[in-house]
């Protein structure tokens, strides 16, 4: 069996969004091929979910919610997964899928997952950020002739794609590797910006998760893009800011704020989004906030009807009474979302040259978590 497609990270998300979309599509026959998975990290949570895809057997993802006022709740099993593999302990193995079988590279390595090591080097021991490992396997690829890469990273970055295209750059000048490989790599390889969309609230034992009916795979479209499968909850647009806009500065802006003002009442761990929301106090607070400081500067860069429609279809996920999603986890990296979230607001606002006041978010961004 061959893995056309490459996924680093385990994540429960890409378990319920990218790999559920491709088993879809494998079922009828509108996919490149199975998925191998590689860890990056050294969890022993994404260790024991990685020896579950090595077996390459169905996981199941439970969907639930609202639906256009209809309620779904329902099954799904997803088969696309046929080999997990240890990037630390199994480079080898790695290597060989990388530069003899993939075709797409996908990726979902967290908030700090483009943070570089200093002590990654392109020879020696297997690098520990993610890009030093992308690099060094691009690496490998260019040396043994082989065809250019198309690279789809889901992390919740705004230009994910130019920016990992710009830190392989940045560590193949620093490694002084040589020009040919910089110009295929950067010039020849497609670097896909991408924005992922979907409430995954819980994972699943040995594998799997639980997940909203909603999503979205918004892909900025590129000359000679083919993707590794078809899917309806794949979008190709032209202009991916607007989706990227919305979902971060509403979507992920409000599960930040929230988590923002949890995190000051005490952290209770077994809060969810939807029991906060249910405190007429709090969900009030959250529409404030909207309708102050984030919703007139969609206003002025003319996504004000869209920004509100979203911003009640938001509302309504946030309310899902099926799901229960923790403020715990939504808290993890709460500081590099809150420059993202917040900071990207804001300097949004300055970027557009609107005048509006953001006093509590801008306090929250100064405030250190």
């Amino acid at each position: 069996m061959s893995f056309p497609i490459l996924q680093f990270g385990t994540s429960r998300f890409l378990q319920a969004h990218v790999d559920l979309f491709v088993s879809d599509a494998l079922a009828k026959g509108e996919a490149a091929g199975k998925i191998a998975i590689v860890q990056t990290t050294s969890s022993p949570d994404s260790r024991r979910r990685l020896a579950f895809f090595d077996e390459g057997r169905p996981y199941r993802v439970h969907v639930q919610g609202l639906a256009g006022g209809a309620t779904i709740d329902k099954w799904i099993e997803v088969s696309s997964i046929g080999r997990g593999l240890d990037a630390n302990l199994e480079w080898d193995a790695v290597e060989n899928l990388f530069v003899n079988e993939a075709r797409w590279i996908i990726s979902n390595t967290g908030d700090r997952g483009y943070e570089l090591d200093a002590q990654d080097r392109p020879d020696g021991a297997v690098p520990r950020s993610f890009p030093a490992k992308l690099t060094k396997l691009l690496l490998a690829r260019y040396r043994a002739g082989r065809a250019p890469l198309t690279l789809l990273p889901c992390e919740l970055i705004v230009g994910n794609g130019d920016k990992l295209k710009a830190i392989v750059l940045e560590l193949a000048k620093a490694w002084a590797l040589e020009d040919g490989f910089r110009q295929w790599a950067v010039q020849d390889c497609l670097w896909i910006n991408s924005l992922v969309d979907r409430i995954v609230s819980e994972p699943l034992e040995p594998a799997g998760a639980v997940a909203e009916p909603y999503a979205l795979w918004a892909i900025a479209r590129q000359p000679r893009l083919a993707m590794p499968c078809v899917h309806s909850a794949i979008v190709l647009t032209d202009d991916l800011a607007r989706y990227e806009r919305l979902k971060l500065f509403i979507l992920n802006l409000g599960h930040t704020w929230l988590a923002e003002g949890w995190a000051a009442r005490g952290a209770n761990k077994s809060a969810t989004v939807r029991q906060l929301l249910d405190e007429a106090v709090i969900k009030n607070d959250l529409n404030d906030l909207y309708d102050r400081e984030v919703l007139p500067l969609f206003a002025a860069i003319g996504l004000g009807e869209e920004a509100q429609a979203y911003r009640g279809a938001v509302l309504e996920r946030f309310m899902n009474p099926f799901l229960n999603h923790f403020l715990a986890d939504i808290f993890t990296n709460h500081e590099a979302k809150k420059r993202r979230r917040f900071g990207g607001l804001i300097e949004l606002k300055l970027a557009s040259g609107v005048t509006l006041p953001q006093p509590r978010l801008e306090a929250a961004l100064a405030a250190a978590g």
